[in-house]
């Protein structure tokens, strides 16, 4: 396995694979790797002739508040993850190669990035689109794979990249739990013992949405009053939403079906974790 630092030598690689015939799978990352990341890159590994894992820490999607400084690196630890699942290449590049001086253009996605974690992060998805182009052009991949716990990210990713003809097929892969249930994320290695333990309200809240849902209830008022319930009585716990939500276009439901997406984001103390589910899909 390589690793590459370099935005030209990963062009270099990527244009030589390509002219060799090879395909490659992209799996973008910012690093701390857990085995939510490692199953994209054990699909990705079956579907390319090379995997190219990215680690890139973007800072552009970041708010001046949030935990870009403090956000976990361990860069030994992800080639020993990114190893075993199978990867060719680790591209590591410099914030200063990605951001040159003066660098001044930005992938700007309307509509579906305004709801959700667009209207609490400010700016995010910018920083997301941005450096998901980037890579897409750095990496030039055949095929690339996102988490669906990021939702709303994998949506907005769908869009850049028909609404700008993009040569590449995205793959959206299931969320990876913890045995207990709590959605796998680099950021649960903030979470005190307390805090963990009080964060599986989460994933408590969209099993009882579910469970109302498959006998029966459709109004999304009263699944909201259920998931708003078991989340209010966690101590500590602080939410930032608790939408429904069509799955496809993002837009706000009063009705549940079976596409209806239920996303929450919720604060453990000084931590922001995210969740979701699709009503009608098995979990």
């Amino acid at each position: 396995m390589r690793i590459i630092d370099s935005v030209a030598d990963m062009q270099a690689f990527s244009r030589n694979a390509r002219r060799s015939g090879k395909t490659i799978a992209l799996v973008p990352t910012m690093g701390y790797l857990h085995d939510g990341h490692a199953s994209l890159m054990r699909e990705g590994r079956t579907r390319a002739d090379i995997l190219v894992v990215s680690i890139f820490v973007n800072p552009t999607q970041f708010g001046p508040s949030e935990d870009f400084t403090t956000y976990p690196r361990d860069l030994e630890r992800d080639r020993q993850v990114a190893a075993a699942a199978g990867a060719d290449v680790i591209f590591a590049p410099r914030a200063d190669d990605m951001y040159p001086a003066g660098f001044q253009t930005y992938v700007d996605v309307e509509k579906v990035t305004l709801p959700l974690c667009g209207a609490s992060r400010p700016g995010h998805f910018r920083g997301v689109t941005t450096v998901v182009a980037k890579l897409f052009n750095i990496v030039m991949p055949h095929t690339a794979f996102f988490g669906k716990k990021d939702f709303q990210q994998l949506a907005v990713i769908r869009r850049m990249v028909a609404d700008l003809n993009m040569d590449l097929s995205i793959v959206g892969m299931p969320i990876i739990r913890e045995p207990d249930g709590l959605a796998m994320s680099s950021r649960n290695a903030y979470l005190g013992p307390q805090e963990r333990t009080n964060a599986l309200c989460l994933n408590r809240s969209l099993a009882a949405a579910r469970n109302l849902f498959t006998h029966g209830e459709r109004s999304v008022a009263r699944l909201r009053e259920k998931v708003l319930r078991i989340i209010t009585e966690v101590p500590g716990a602080a939410i930032d939403y608790a939408d429904f939500r069509d799955s496809e276009t993002l837009e706000p439901v009063e009705t549940a079906n079976e596409k209806t997406l239920l996303a929450l984001a919720v604060k453990m103390g000084t931590t922001r974790l995210i969740d979701n589910c699709v009503l009608g899909e098995e979990q």
